[in-house]
């Protein structure tokens, strides 16, 4: 931290030279005489990454290229006030040191000399010769966000550095992580930050802090690990693997257990790989003007990737999910990248963003994504996400999750939202984020409004309710299958608007006025007024309120009492004329005008 004294050993009398590895400012030089050296990091330091490198006394420390006579660190802000908090890998650094030298290097996987516990008080460590980090770190300073810069081990010894963030950046290759580091990331996001993991093979490997930090253990086995027997969540593994069975998918929506990689000569194929834009309209890529179906990021891919397990639903991709990855995961690009099984591992990669708690997580899904930022295309995606995740986040207003249609009547019922279409045909789709089409699913003869209850009650069925143009109200079965509306009863004289809350129907009429009608009477058709409807041209319900679109364009809510009550303005409606609900969202539409959803404003 700055402000704080920080320890070195160096061998011999020697001079030190201390550069700001992002700037490349020299920002410290001086001799060393014994072994034991301490720097005083200086207050006005500025928060970034570090490196102090050494040499015999009377010669010049080289800058320019990695070695064991260097010592990379990172200086935290004495009083951190950057909504952005950047994670520096120190752990896979370490984990790649002396790759391959008996009882000295945690890699290669299977050599059975491998060390299974190495320490941090050791030359080495620093970023590998691919610097897989620097470009996005440099990217991020000259484009002048404020952002501050902590180890990865920070999150696990002290996760408070997360606290009054906004967000946080896992960069390039972070691909050993512990319990407590997972937990407080996670934990981070559920409470309303936002992560962006600019990266890939992220948390793959789980590995455990001992020595009060300085030792860094991962077995890689079962089988051998000690605490197979103590704790055996803690077993150092995959996190994918048995026992521990928490698959990084949770927390960064794809894995490199579908992804891809390029190792050794066939590093080379990285610069011939593109993205293919699958959700355009999607905020992520406002300003890009890229159209579903281009190709960007060029360079972009590679080393590894990760990806997510995702079927095609009518040329939509759409993540199942079999693989861990979140319901709300929205697939926002994707590569093919089968044929790089020539040069290490088939698979491919998956851009996307999904919501985590009441915060969100936007994953790159490759290694190389800072070096790709000289891409203007990549460049607005980065800048898109991180304004995003420094504003409003998840609360910010309303998000596309489907493309343009001729609708004037929505609804969610049992997993699907269904619509009536400006030609009468009743069509459906799969009730989640991702820009999947509409099916025709039967016909919508003369509705002028769709609704379903969040649950059912008496006669009220957890299904369709419509109001025709004949002032009739009419029911049919959620399915995807041609089955028939049923004649309920009637409906109130110049009923537009139908919503089903707490035990009731709610009818908005012409005249702007809101009938009530219990459902242990619904086959009676002995509506009674409640009130005004406040200027409500389509109702729905959400968390037991009533919601209402207005031709003001706004969005106006009640509480579903059978007695006069005002509407209050909530939002704005971004141009829809029909309104559902869905998963504690608010679902939007009219003709022309994409499906959108956002989480109601807190009161």
């Amino acid at each position: 931290m700055a402000g704080t004294p920080l320890s070195f050993v160096a061998t011999g009398a020697a001079t030190v030279v201390v550069t700001d590895a992002i700037s490349g400012l020299v920002m410290h030089r001086s001799p060393v005489s014994s072994p034991a050296w301490t720097l005083d990091v200086p207050v006005s330091w500025p928060s970034s990454l570090y490196r102090a490198t050494f040499a015999a006394a009377g010669a010049v420390p080289r800058i320019d290229s990695a070695g064991d006579d260097e010592a990379w660190f990172v200086v935290r802000s004495a009083m951190p006030v950057a909504p952005i908090l950047v994670s520096v890998p120190f752990a896979t650094w370490q984990a790649y040191n002396r790759a391959g030298e008996p009882s000295e290097g945690l890699y290669y996987a299977e050599e059975p000399t491998r060390a299974t516990a190495v320490t941090f008080d050791r030359p080495g460590g620093g970023p590998p010769p691919e610097r897989w980090e620097e470009p996005l770190l440099r990217w991020l300073r000259a484009a002048g966000y404020p952002v501050e810069f902590c180890s990865n081990l920070d999150l696990h010894l002290d996760p408070a550095v997360l606290d009054g963030r906004r967000a946080l950046i896992v960069c390039a290759h972070d691909e050993y992580w512990t319990w407590e580091q997972r937990d407080a990331v996670e934990a981070f996001v559920r409470r309303g930050g936002n992560l962006a993991v600019l990266g890939a093979n992220t948390a793959w490997w789980q590995m455990r802090l001992e020595d009060g930090g300085r030792t860094m253990v991962c077995h890689r086995d079962a089988t051998t690990d000690p605490m197979s027997t103590v704790d055996p969540g803690r077993v150092t593994v995959e996190w994918s693997s048995a026992p521990v069975n928490r698959p990084e998918n949770a927390m960064t929506g794809v894995s490199f257990r579908r992804g891809a990689g390029a190792w050794g000569d066939g590093m080379a194929v990285i610069g011939q790989e593109t993205f293919t834009a699958r959700f355009a309209s999607h905020w992520v890529f406002d300003g890009t003007g890229v159209s579903d179906g281009d190709k960007f990021g060029q360079g972009t891919l590679g080393y590894e990737t990760d990806a997510a397990d995702i079927v095609d639903v009518d040329g939509v991709p759409r993540a199942t999910g079999r693989d861990g990855t979140p319901p709300s995961f929205v697939v926002l690009a994707t590569a093919d990248l089968r044929h790089w099984r020539r040069y290490g591992q088939g698979g491919a990669a998956t851009m996307g963003v999904f919501d985590l708690g009441a915060g969100t997580v936007f994953t790159a899904a490759t290694v190389n994504w800072g070096k790709g930022l000289s891409d203007p295309v990549v460049d607005r995606i980065t800048r898109n996400v991180l304004d995003r995740f420094t504003s409003g986040g998840a609360r910010d207003g309303w998000t596309v999750i489907g493309p343009p249609a001729e609708l004037h009547a929505l609804t969610s019922c049992d997993g699907a939202f269904y619509a009536v279409a400006a030609d009468g045909g009743l069509r459906a789709r799969e009730a989640c984020p991702q820009n999947l089409p509409w099916r025709r699913v039967g016909e919508a003869p003369a509705l002028l409004c769709i609704a379903s209850p969040r649950e059912a009650a008496g006669a009220m069925l957890q299904g369709l309710w419509a109001l025709t143009t004949t002032g009739r109200l009419c029911y049919r079965d959620p399915a995807f299958d041609a089955v028939p509306w049923t004649d309920v009863t009637a409906a109130p004289p110049g009923a537009h608007s139908l919503a089903l809350c707490d035990a009731g129907l709610f009818a908005a009429t012409s005249d702007d006025t809101l009938w009530y009608l219990p459902a242990l009477e619904l086959r009676t058709g002995a509506w009674r007024p409640i009130g005004t409807a406040g200027g409500a041209l389509a109702l729905t319900t959400l968390g037991g309120r009533l919601y209402g679109i207005t031709a003001a364009d706004r969005i106006v809510s009640r509480p579903p009492v059978a007695a006069p009550h005002p509407f209050t303005d909530v939002c704005d409606a971004a141009g829809s004329r029909t309104l559902a609900a869905h998963a504690g969202r608010l679902v939007g539409a009219g003709p022309g005008t994409p499906l959108r959803h956002r989480l109601p404003p807190l009161s």
